[in-house]
């Protein structure tokens, strides 16, 4: 009854596929945009992933933090050496200079340890019997010192620096003088009328 090539027909047929191509186009743009709400949830995790590393290094930066302990015991063991090495190089000077006169001195006897030491008293020296032997001994606290005398070179006495101790003048043989050291420190001593002539003694007591 109807011709299939009327003008009617045709707008149907037309009309048809513009809506078949329209429902295509539509289901194209719904899974693409599916697609990329996929990719923006996968930017998501990647910023999770993110988050997750900077505890990590604040971690590591906190246990670093552990090192400065060491280099404070590194300063501390450092300054302890430098304290020890110049209290010695103070004592050394002081000794020297105290000696400078003393022709029998050449070094400081070690009796740490000696519950005893003897001091010659008018010992040869300094241009006759002027002279203590040893002139400088290193002691422990608690020793005793006796000085004794040998009659030589007309009457010595000992007399410390300060006067900490202090013989009477004597020129007999055999007459002793002594002192126990209960303190830590150098003790300088010297017969009194024979000091210029370099009769001087040390005891360092540690």
């Amino acid at each position: 009854m109807f011709d299939s090539d009327s003008p009617t027909r045709r707008s149907v047929v037309l009309s048809t596929s513009a809506l078949a191509l329209g429902g295509l186009s539509g289901l194209a743009g719904c899974s693409g945009g599916g697609g990329g709400g996929g990719g923006g949830g996968e930017g998501g995790e990647g910023g999770d992933g993110g988050s997750e590393d900077t505890p990590t290094a604040t971690a590591t930066e906190a246990s670093g933090s552990g090192g400065d302990g060491e280099s404070e015991d590194t300063a501390t063991a450092t300054a302890t050496e430098a304290d020890d090495s110049g209290g010695d190089g103070g004592a050394s000077a002081e000794l020297e200079e105290w000696f400078s006169n003393v022709d029998n001195y050449d070094s400081v006897a070690d009796e740490t340890g000696s519950d005893q030491v003897t001091v010659s008293v008018g010992a040869q020296g300094n241009g006759g019997a002027f002279a203590y032997d040893p002139p400088a001994i290193r002691i422990s606290t608690g020793t005793t010192v006796v000085w004794e005398w040998t009659g030589q070179g007309a009457q010595h006495n000992v007399a410390a620096e300060g006067g900490a101790f202090e013989s009477e003048l004597n020129g007999e043989e055999g007459f002793t003088f002594e002192h126990t050291f209960s303190s830590s420190g150098t003790y300088r001593y010297a017969c009194t009328p024979h000091r210029t002539l370099g009769m001087k003694g040390a005891v360092i007591v540690e």
